[in-house]
């Protein structure tokens, strides 16, 4: 791995929004997410700065950070008090809300979806996993977390996605909605939960954009399915290309060779098109930098975006009781910057997936580097 010298004004942009993903900020946040299958339990911020104005950030709130904010400006700390301006802005997304109502048999909403960043809606429709076992358990998840801590109910029905879907896009302005599911023990992985969710919410908000995000089913139809079911985009997620990280990292999905994800994204870029599918990549689990960012270039080729994330470890998780850490600053950069690069060449952005986390684009720096 190189380092560039002379970094210039986007540069650093970068590299202060990296530090800012991995080191939070001193701020509260109102919306946040504290547990669940994704890699971070951040609080839900807009970010501004010369290039990206009013873009979402997902930061850990940590009273321990440099970066503090100050009439909405993020401001840079050492250890004499003296502070710098970053040049970036800093606004914590009101709670909405949706989240002061609740079903008719009693079940707040706040338990069936949560706000992401400032417009997005998102859920884990089936909160279990077949692969939560310890010995099976991905490291850096928590999905069955939250409900043992009451903060969700075990599996959303579509009538209560429905419900709140509409709720949100007319009380808060919701632009898109991500559905996702823990692994289930048909041969559909959890897909099969997903087309009834789309179609009832589809109903209740017609024109919805909606990303669904599941292993690779065992059967390639229900890629199709999801699609006819009205899905705009699919998340296919496989953290890592590196088969020893997988099985590291991953022990229950590693047993999902590769060959199998391969498979499920080239069907749903057939059926999905071209950047409307996407997996997450995983920075800091000990795989090698150059050949993350050849990887990402791989899927690029293949029509599948690659949303590159760091990994931090969450309270409740192996990775976090094991003492894990999360990459350095420069690593991350490294890392985005080469693959933003690979998908300003291929003409990719997040933002035309139109739902989805790569649409969001919160818990990556992606969007800062230009992917």
């Amino acid at each position: 791995m190189s380092v560039d010298t002379g970094p210039t004004a986007v540069d650093v942009r970068i590299t202060t929004r990296a530090e800012l993903a991995l080191h939070g900020v001193a701020m509260d946040a109102p919306v946040r997410r504290p547990d669940g299958a994704g890699p971070s339990d951040d609080g839900h911020f807009l970010i501004g700065h010369g290039l990206v104005d009013g873009a979402g950030a997902a930061l850990p709130r940590n009273p321990d950070s440099p970066y503090s904010v100050r009439d909405g400006r993020v401001w840079l700390g050492d250890e004499s008090g003296h502070l710098t301006d970053t040049g970036l802005t800093l606004t914590a997304v009101r709670r909405p809300r949706f989240y002061d109502l609740t079903t008719a048999d009693g079940v707040p909403y706040e338990h069936i979806a949560r706000l992401h960043g400032a417009d997005v809606l998102a859920t884990t429709v089936v909160q279990t996993c077949v692969r939560y076992a310890e010995a099976d358990r991905c490291r850096f998840c928590t999905i069955e977390e939250s409900l043992r801590s009451g903060a969700t109910v075990a599996a959303k029905t579509p009538a209560q996605l429905a419900e709140v879907a509409e709720a949100a896009v007319r009380l808060d302005g919701v632009r898109q909605m991500v559905m996702t599911t823990g692994t289930t023990t048909g041969p559909d992985r959890g897909a099969r939960a997903l087309v009834r969710s789309v179609r009832a919410v589809l109903e209740a908000v017609p024109g919805l954009p909606v990303q669904v995000q599941c292993e690779p089913p065992g059967d390639l139809a229900w890629i199709r399915a999801l699609y006819d079911a009205g899905a705009t985009a699919v998340g296919i997620h496989v953290e890592s290309l590196d088969d020893e990280v997988r099985r590291r990292w991953m022990p229950g999905k590693s047993t999902v060779p590769l060959a199998e994800y391969e498979a499920a994204w080239d069907e749903a870029v057939r059926v999905f098109g071209p950047n409307r599918v996407s997996t997450y990549l995983l920075v800091g689990l000990g795989e090698d930098p150059d050949e993350l960012v050849a990887g990402a270039g791989g899927l690029i080729d293949r029509g599948v975006y690659p949303f590159v994330v760091p990994f931090r470890p969450m309270s409740g998780t192996l990775a976090a009781r094991d003492g894990a850490g999360a990459p350095s600053a420069e690593v991350l950069r490294y890392v985005t910057e080469g693959v933003a690069a690979k998908l300003r060449a291929a003409g990719m952005r997040g933002a035309d997936q139109r739902a989805g986390c790569a649409a969001c684009g919160a818990c990556s720096v992606l969007r800062t580097a230009g992917g």
